[in-house]
């Protein structure tokens, strides 16, 4: 009984220890290292949480923003989660004093756009997530410090343009979720500097349209999802481009064009050994009307051919056409040049009766 008894007295002075320094309405664990404010319906950053906290959970809360200082002591934070709040600002000096915070969970606030100095103080920073916010516009100064950055995830939001050389400073990145946003075009330029990038989602979105030379740079893309946009057409430079061991690439779910011109990019695509289309079986056209909703694999060998056909019909119209008219003429011709013949014997026949 006496080991119990000291065992059950030693966890309660450790947990009484733990609650002096645990700010109110919080629990502590491991020596107040890791501090769970978890669904607390807390509407500021609480005070007191111990300067040697490593992970602060403040999920499911009230939070509308973050103000300056209010974590300036957590100078050994490694862990911010502050998902499902309602956070809608972010105050100048907001993460000040969190140089060595590695992951932040923003997921699922009202984050309208991030601040121009929100990654100066983060550069330590691995994973940032801020998807399921009101994210309308990315720009370079907002991610410019998040050197050593892996994974962002930007999924969910209302992004509709990107600042050219937005994610130059990201050289470590490895993971990139673009998906289901507002994009329409992909310009040269939006991933540039990205070089150890190996996942780039980008589906459902309203890309219609891709720049030649927007995926150039990307020499370690492993999976490239553009899936469930408004794709019509490709070039198969675009993807040439890609100078990558082994890239697989899902182009479902788009509007496709199904003509002679798409089945040659298709054909180039497949035979180039390291891309991948890993759903060209599920690719199917939406225009012209008569193969709408046929899959391209069923009718990419007709393409070419029912193109040919058209264009032989044509030439031989045309040819016939032109023919038609060099034999016209020629008659014209030789008709033109009797009349004149016969006119100009005229006065001589009269002379001669």
């Amino acid at each position: 009984m006496a080991p119990l008894f000291v065992a059950l007295l030693a966890l309660s002075v450790l947990v009484v220890h733990a609650s002096k320094a645990c700010p109110y309405s919080c629990f502590c664990y491991e020596s107040a290292s890791f501090v769970d404010c978890h669904g607390r319906y807390l509407v500021h950053i609480p005070h007191g949480v111990p300067h040697s906290t490593w992970m602060l959970d403040l999920r499911h809360n009230n939070l509308s923003g973050l103000e300056g200082g209010c974590l300036d002591t957590l100078w050994l934070m490694r862990i911010l989660l502050l998902s499902h709040n309602s956070i809608s600002k972010i105050w100048p000096n907001a993460f000040k004093s969190l140089n060595s915070l590695e992951k932040m969970d923003l997921s699922h606030n009202l984050l309208a756009h991030l601040p121009h100095d929100f990654s100066d103080d983060l550069t330590s920073l691995k994973d940032l997530k801020v998807a399921h916010n009101h994210l309308v516009a990315l720009g370079f100064e907002s991610l410019q410090f998040l050197e050593n950055l892996e994974k962002l995830d930007l999924s969910h939001n209302r992004v509709t343009s990107i600042e050219r050389g937005t994610f130059r400073g990201l050289s470590r990145l490895r993971h990139l979720y673009l998906q289901s946003n507002r994009l329409t075009v992909i310009h040269n330029g939006f991933f540039f500097m990205l070089q150890n990038l190996e996942v780039l989602l980008l589906q459902s979105n309203n890309i219609s349209s891709i720049e030649v030379e927007a995926f150039t740079s990307l020499h370690n893309m492993n999976l490239l999802a553009l899936t469930d946009n408004q794709i019509i057409h490709l070039k198969f430079k675009t993807f040439l481009n890609i100078q990558t061991i082994s890239t697989h690439i899902q182009l479902a779910g788009n509007p496709w064009a199904c003509d002679c011109d798409l089945q040659r990019v298709f054909g180039k695509i497949v035979s180039v050994r390291h891309l991948h289309v890993d759903d060209y079986e599920n690719i199917t056209c939406s225009s012209p009307w008569q193969l709408a909703g046929s899959p391209l694999t069923s009718v990419d060998s007709q393409l070419c051919v029912a193109e040919t056909a058209t264009v032989l019909v044509i030439t031989v119209t045309v040819l016939v056409t032109v023919i038609a008219a060099i034999v016209m003429a020629e008659r014209n011709r030789k008709k033109n040049q009797e009349k004149n013949w016969n006119e100009s014997e005229g006065p001589f026949d009269s002379q001669d009766k």
